[in-house]
């Protein structure tokens, strides 16, 4: 009798557990919902809130009020919306929320959005397609003042089973608040890389991603608070990028060459990154020669003035210049609030008899350019 008992209350005493393991039950909710025709529907559970919007960049007319309905499903449908990746997010009562829906969220510091895709009638190179695929791999590595840093490193098909072979690497900077992840989990990057390298349009190659803002992490793993992003130009914003300067050729580039098999020469070197990163990828190339032949700023430029006092090396000389660098790569959306700049340095390249390839795209500041921007620049990197 005593063992019945026994083996009643443990069986009780499990089921008690497991139904308080179990996450609270409610109305089923699918968000977001791509139909056929590209339009899409977006459901939010909140039945006691006054006012949901739904705000995303593929809303050309702005964030949209969502309608309250059963159970307390607030629902809207939009579209048909052009196939590309899309950052979105919830404004509840006025407080700016992922959708609890879905599993693809935006890395950054400071804000958390969720990730919409519409696919192409035919995969785009962003897509998930039936090629031989490479691996994501994060790796931690002894950094700055201490700090243990984070890269986010994809090694292209083929990697494991060629133990013999060593690989060009592409180092590849997100953007100001910007994780290493970005250019993973919204660029895409490790399916852009498949894709080209399986239609014959890339050389297989090592794509280091790491984070560009090493202030932040110290501050981070010291227990104090993340310091605001400086103004642009500061000589609190230069000392950053001589930080992640430091970082890469320090402590990443040797991480990298000592634990995964690359081609340790300049020429098999190429560097590249948007916004924050791409300014930080300029000064880094631009600083370091002998290290990088092949350089790629994605909405970013080098003013004239940086480039009359920190870089005179490179002004002065073109001839040298366009001898050492393979690719020297700009590019920027036409209605991108960096365009003016980026177009300015372009200018300055063009009057002093610098060497560079240019694409100029539609759109803004947006990780939709950077994919194309990542797209077209890869396909030219170590031929």
């Amino acid at each position: 009798m005593r063992t019945k008992q026994l083996l009643i209350f443990t069986f009780m005493f499990a089921l008690a557990f497991t139904m308080q393991a179990q996450p609270p039950r409610g109305p089923f909710v699918r968000s977001p919902q791509v139909h056929g025709n590209k339009t899409v529907t977006f459901e939010y559970l909140a039945p006691n809130a006054e006012k949901v919007i739904l705000s995303g960049q593929f809303l050309s007319g702005g964030p949209v009020e969502m309608t309250k309905g059963d159970q307390g499903i607030w629902r809207v449908t939009v579209g048909p919306i052009q196939p590309d990746i899309y950052p979105y997010n919830f404004i509840v009562d006025g407080t700016s929320v992922m959708d609890p829906g879905n599993v693809d969220y935006f890395p950054n510091e400071r804000f958390k959005g969720s990730i919409l895709l519409v696919p192409g009638d035919e995969p785009r190179m962003y897509e998930l397609r039936n090629v031989p695929h490479g691996a994501v791999t994060y790796e931690y590595y002894p950094s700055l003042k201490g700090s243990t840093g984070s890269v986010v490193v994809y090694t292209p098909p083929g990697y494991d089973d060629s133990p013999d072979k060593s690989y060009p690497v592409f180092y590849l900077i997100s953007g100001t608040t910007d994780t290493e992840e970005t250019f993973y989990k919204v660029g895409r990057t490790n399916f852009i890389l498949d894709n080209l390298i399986a239609e014959g349009l890339a050389e297989p190659m090592i794509v280091v991603m790491p984070y560009g803002n090493v202030a932040a992490r110290i501050a981070e793993q010291k227990g104090d608070v993340k310091p605001e992003d400086p103004p642009r130009d500061s000589e609190a914003s230069n000392l950053r990028m001589k930080q992640i300067e430091n970082d890469l050729i320090k402590n990443i580039i040797p991480y990298i060459e000592s634990n995964y098999r690359t081609i340790k020469d300049r020429e098999s070197r190429a560097i590249a990154g948007f916004s924050r990163g791409g300014g930080q990828t300029l000064r880094i190339a631009y600083g370091n020669m002998d290290t990088f032949a092949w350089v790629c700023s994605y909405a970013a430029s080098a003013s004239p003035e940086d480039m009359d006092t920190d870089f005179v090396s490179v002004s002065s000389n073109p001839e040298q210049t366009n001898k050492m660098l393979k690719l020297n790569w700009v590019s920027v959306g036409n209605s991108d609030f960096l365009y003016r700049p980026v177009m300015d340095y372009m200018k300055y390249m063009d009057e002093h008899n610098i060497k560079f390839q240019g694409l100029i795209t539609s759109g803004g500041h947006t990780w939709m350019n950077v994919k194309k921007f990542v797209t077209e620049s890869a396909q030219l990197l170590f031929k």
